[in-house]
């Protein structure tokens, strides 16, 4: 059975940083791709960053480019997701998703993955 759980999130003031983690139990990270997701409340689930299977094919949303890294540590079965920069209107459940197929790019859509984490809460303050 696999499973994701995030953690990492919390309060912080715009500008400041959080690195979220995703830990994967149940199958070996490193043939799966990996992403983040948020949603705010009111809004719908939308694409942060993905990291494909090997690692070295990088997605990020247009509003998190240049602020965000996502990486990955394989022998941990963790992804990470460091964010510099945060703005208040980041603040948003912030969920890891993974696909069932192996040996993926990843991609920007929901539909792309099957398994998602509980979600970890970001909170940023003005």
């Amino acid at each position: 059975q696999v499973q994701l759980v995030e953690s990492g999130g919390g309060l912080v003031q715009a500008g400041g940083s959080l690195r979220l983690s995703c830990t994967v139990s149940g199958r070996t990270l490193s043939r799966y791709a990996m992403g983040w997701f948020r949603q705010a409340p009111g809004k719908e689930r939308e694409f942060v960053a993905s990291i494909s299977w090997r690692g070295g094919i990088l997605s990020y949303a247009d509003s998190v480019k240049g602020r965000f890294t996502i990486s990955r540590d394989n022998a941990k079965n963790t992804v990470y997701l460091q964010m510099n920069g945060l703005k208040p209107e980041e603040t948003a459940v912030y969920y890891c998703a993974t696909p069932e197929t192996p040996f993926s790019n990843g991609g920007t859509w929901l539909r792309d993955y099957d398994y998602w984490g509980q979600g970890t809460q970001v909170t940023v303050s003005s």
